[in-house]
């Protein structure tokens, strides 16, 4: 196996245990009771998450707190496997 095989399986357990840990503390409801249905609560978060990670880039001085580039990226590659699961 590759390093770059053996990175790819260590992004997507993470991904998978933060996915896991939110959906626990969140519940299904968040995404299937989203107003204006699942795909615009989906399509409004990941726009959130798209403008945090545009700003992060662009002002590269903003403190981003609990929510660095790396927890940009994490946001969105696990709305997207909630996007592809609904």
């Amino acid at each position: 196996m590759s390093q770059f095989d053996e990175d790819v399986q260590e992004v997507f357990g993470e991904l998978e245990a933060l996915l896991l840990r939110k959906h626990s503390t969140y519940g299904p409801k968040n995404i299937s009771q989203a107003p204006g249905g699942p795909e615009n609560g989906l399509k409004v978060r990941m726009w959130d998450k798209l403008a945090r990670l545009n700003n992060l880039l662009e002002n590269p001085t903003v403190d981003p707190g609990d929510e660095s580039l790396t927890d940009t990226l994490k946001d969105m590659a696990n709305y997207s496997v909630i996007f592809i699961l609904v």
